[in-house]
């Protein structure tokens, strides 16, 4: 074993890699609940079920949440570096 082996520099440290994953974690949670709301007759349109909460307000908050948790971890300073 040679004694001047150089570990090899990641990008990043093992928090902001977590924080990354985190994010797109929470990205993927956000489109899931976007998803449905389709009827099973196409005659029929239920407006409450398209329109509801969960698609309006929360999916896209917690997309939103997620692409910041995402910026966080790209911009967040390792510990190591001055």
């Amino acid at each position: 074993m040679k004694n001047n082996e150089q570990k090899p520099d990641f990008l990043f440290d093992k928090i902001n890699y977590t924080f990354l994953f985190i994010g797109i974690v929470v990205i993927a949670l956000g489109f899931i609940l976007m998803c449905g709301g389709g009827s099973d007759n196409p005659k029929v349109f239920n407006e409450s079920e398209l329109f509801s909460f969960r698609r309006i307000r929360l999916a896209p908050t917690t997309v939103l949440i997620g692409f910041g948790i995402t910026i966080y971890a790209i911009f967040k300073k390792s510990k190591s570096s001055n």
